[in-house]
């Protein structure tokens, strides 16, 4: 028996409609024009993954809010826990771009980190 999908590419511009077939554990990607796109299918249907963004309390700056994300993809099914874990965060200004504000987010391996400069007010 053999699972088949459709899939829009978006790991370059050109878009391909990926033709994805799965047949027992096997993967058979068609219609993309590169590498990225053969991989980029296989790895959804086998372990899609997402950037989260987001944001948490921020103290002492000119906004209540500091915009954040994953620092890479994490695996769909963690995305709930991720922004569960995000609820209680407060951090102090000053916040650098790119400054880690949670390690290891959900047992993910992944960070969450600052999007923005926040300066102390």
């Amino acid at each position: 028996m053999s699972q088949r999908t459709e899939i829009l590419c978006i790991k370059c511009p050109k878009g391909c409609l990926l033709r994805i077939t799965i047949v027992t554990n096997e993967v058979k990607v068609e219609g993309n024009e590169c590498p990225l796109g053969e991989r980029y299918g296989i790895e959804e249907i086998k372990n899609p993954k997402r950037i989260v963004t987001s944001t948490v309390r921020i103290l002492n700056a000119r906004y209540p809010r500091l915009p954040v994300r994953t620092s890479e993809p994490v695996p769909k099914e963690k995305i709930k826990e991720v922004i569960s874990n995000l609820k209680n965060v407060v951090v102090k200004a000053p916040v650098k771009k790119g400054q880690i504000i949670v390690k290891n987010v959900a047992n993910t391996g992944v960070d969450i980190i600052a999007e923005r400069d926040m300066e102390r007010v």
